[in-house]
């Protein structure tokens, strides 16, 4: 039998990587959201740190229900990934929709992307000229 080891023992090609795809619906963030915490938690992250990547990825995935899809009739796809590198926890959330538009309609405060910000060690916005949508992709210190 195989010894078990400790999360600190385990490999990042033992933890592996979250790729989840849903429909961008209020009712998906919570799941989403919780995969991405497990698997911070099973990365070897603490407590607290779970918890800024908990609500940071929640703020995310709000931002694409609430603003990626605005005016269609169906809301498109949201994809959630997550994996380590070098003592660090990356999550990223894409979407396919308008891109960073302004909405003078917007049910917002404004103060998502600020306050993910402020929660990660890193955040970085990438608008894709090749394909739709918005790339959020934020970095955790876990080490």
């Amino acid at each position: 039998m195989p010894a078990i080891r400790s999360q600190s023992e385990r490999t990042t090609a033992e933890i592996g990587r979250l790729r989840e795809r849903r429909a961008a619906k209020a009712e998906h963030v919570g799941p989403l959201r919780e995969a991405v915490f497990r698997f911070a938690e099973s990365s070897g992250a603490s407590q607290r740190t779970c918890q800024r990547i908990a609500l940071a990825v929640s703020e995310a995935l709000s931002n694409c229900v609430i603003h990626a899809y605005a005016g269609r009739d169906r809301p498109g796809p949201v994809t959630v990934e997550a994996w380590t590198h070098d003592g660090s926890l990356s999550v990223l959330v894409a979407d396919e929709g308008r891109g960073m538009l302004p909405r003078l309609d917007s049910p917002g405060l404004g103060v998502g992307l600020p306050m993910i910000a402020q929660l990660s060690d890193q955040l970085e916005v990438q608008t894709p000229d090749d394909q739709p949508g918005v790339r959020l992709h934020i970095t955790f210190a876990i080490v």
